[in-house]
């Protein structure tokens, strides 16, 4: 950290302040006061209160704490214009948001004094919910910097720290953004910042009262407004050809990528043209496949590149001319089943910029779909998207990858195909441990890179290597939640893990515990 001056605190936190209950004002002051850390400064400003107790309270508060600040406004102006008031008085060389009627727990200040390098300017933390009876409950385990997601959500919020000097370089907060100040402020300074630390402990407690967004998401419809206005104007401002609307729940945002029609896209399928039954009917499954897709995209720079195997039925291989037409492009494999050794084949006969890996057990659902995938491509720190994939029941297959300590799995395996999951997890794009090589797309030169698929893996973990050689070389993964197709995957493959694969993935790939490991698959993992 930059050397502080004089008698500068480290901390500033910024509490505007409009008619909170006493009760929970007090409470609030009551849990800065008690932190372990005492390198803080507590900047109160009431925003013309219509209650003199709201005043009173402060100043007694101030007169028996000096690290405690209380500033009147003569009229009320609002959060935003409160806000930077208290902004105006900052000392620390951090600013810490707290609202009037929430809680920080004890250890708050201390966790995040002890993540803080000369390179951190933002640093955030798990947070729950307190009700009236005191209760903690509805913790939210957020994932590490999430850059994509901050776009569809203002996940980050509490507790929020950022550096004071880049605060006021990006010019605070913005009047017109009121109800979502603090997520065009966040957006803004990410923007910048060169690191951004994520905390997974709650260190902060949100309140909930009547009337609050913490218990009724509806309560504020103006903040839903002026979040996608702040989603529009970071997009616009970073370059990212995209529209923001709004998502499927107040808080949300969808993000309407404009992808690049100029870009030329291989899609590689490999196949030994198997059959089977789907909701009733047979049909051969690489048709179904291609045909799919070509319905629900409008690129027009599209190859289909088909590999394989030699005891493939004729029949299918012409009709494949018919549904692809001059698009399709036919690589014949020898040997045995390796599905890795088949995409790098296709790979070599491919001319696309943009590659995508497509099982043959799958129907795209979803328009745009290709262009849905390959859009965030032109951003140059995303490395892979993959899709949403159903069973055919219409419960979720793939909602991105899980590597936790000793789980490779899933995410929200089998939870219904409408369902939000955790903290609308299923409802926006984000970044994704790893992602299934059934639907993924990437940029031609990333997949040279990386050396592409693992032919060591010819069945499983194929995908989990891949995504995590992305990630090494510090590639973002994208699941793209409205990138969506049916997985017809148990009617075609066998599920069982082989044991050299799994030491293939350990040996590379380090983990604490190979013990949820056999031969015959995984014995437990957690939904989520």
């Amino acid at each position: 950290m930059s050397p502080r001056t004089g008698d500068a605190p480290l901390f500033s936190i910024v509490t505007p302040v409009y008619a909170p209950p006493l009760d929970a004002l007090r409470e609030m002051i009551a849990s800065v006061k008690d932190q372990t850390c005492d390198d803080w400064e507590l900047i109160l400003v009431d925003d013309a209160s219509p209650d003199d107790a709201v005043r009173s309270l402060m100043r007694s508060e101030a007169a028996s704490d000096h690290r405690i600040r209380v500033i009147e406004r003569e009229v009320n102006g609002g959060i935003v214009a409160a806000s930077n008031t208290a902004l105006a008085e900052v000392g620390g060389e951090w600013v810490v948001l707290v609202d009037h009627d929430d809680l920080v727990t004890s250890n708050a200040l201390q966790q995040v004094s002890d993540v803080l390098t000369p390179e951190v300017d933002y640093v955030y933390s798990d947070e729950d919910k307190v009700g009236d009876d005191g209760v903690f409950y509805d913790r939210f385990r957020k994932p590490t910097w999430s850059p994509e997601r901050l776009r569809h959500q203002m996940y980050t919020s509490h507790l929020s720290v950022l550096r004071t000097a880049l605060v006021r370089e990006v010019g605070g907060f913005r009047e017109g953004f009121e109800g979502s100040q603090d997520h065009d402020l966040v957006l803004r300074v990410t923007e910048r910042a060169r690191e951004v630390v994520h905390i997974p402990k709650v260190l902060y407690h949100w309140r909930v009262v009547p009337g609050s967004a913490a218990g009724d998401p509806d309560a504020k419809p103006y903040a839903w407004v002026a979040g996608r206005k702040a989603v529009q104007e970071h997009l616009d401002r970073v370059g990212i050809r995209a529209v923001a609307e709004f998502g499927d729940a107040p808080g949300l945002y969808r993000i309407v990528r404009e992808a690049n029609l100029d870009r030329s896209v291989s899609v590689i399928i490999p196949t030994r043209g198997g059959d089977g039954l789907v909701w009733g009917d047979r049909r051969c499954f690489v048709l179904e496949a291609v045909r799919s897709l070509l319905a629900h995209t409008e690129m027009p720079l599209l190859e289909i590149v088909v590999v394989y195997d030699l005891a493939t039925p004729d029949v299918v291989l012409e009709q494949l001319k018919v549904i692809a037409g001059d698009k399709l492009v036919l690589v014949p494999f020898a040997g045995e089943f390796n599905f890795s050794k088949k995409c790098n084949e296709g790979f070599l006969s491919s001319s696309g910029e943009i590659i995508i890996l497509m099982n043959d057990d799958v129907e795209a659902v979803s328009d745009q779909f290709v262009e849905t995938l390959v859009a965030p491509l032109e951003e140059p720190d995303v490395g892979l998207t993959g899709g949403r994939l159903w069973f055919p029941d219409k419960t979720l297959q793939h909602g991105g990858h899980i590597y936790f300590k000793d789980v490779v799995f899933h995410s929200y395996f089998g939870w219904p195909h409408d369902a939000f999951g955790e903290f609308s997890d299923l409802r926006l794009n984000r970044e994704a441990s790893g992602l299934t090589g059934a639907c993924i797309a990437l940029r031609r030169e990333d997949y040279e890179l990386v050396g592409g698929m693992s032919e060591a893996l010819p069945l499983s973990f194929n995908d989990v290597d891949f995504s995590r050689k992305l990630r090494h070389v510090g590639y973002r993964l994208l699941w793209m939640w409205e990138a969506t197709m049916f997985h017809f995957e148990s009617q075609t493959r066998d599920p069982r893990v082989k044991e050299y694969e799994v030491d293939f993935l350990f040996k590379r790939w380090p983990t604490p515990d190979r013990d949820l490991f056999t031969p015959d698959g995984l014995k437990e993992y957690p939904l989520w």
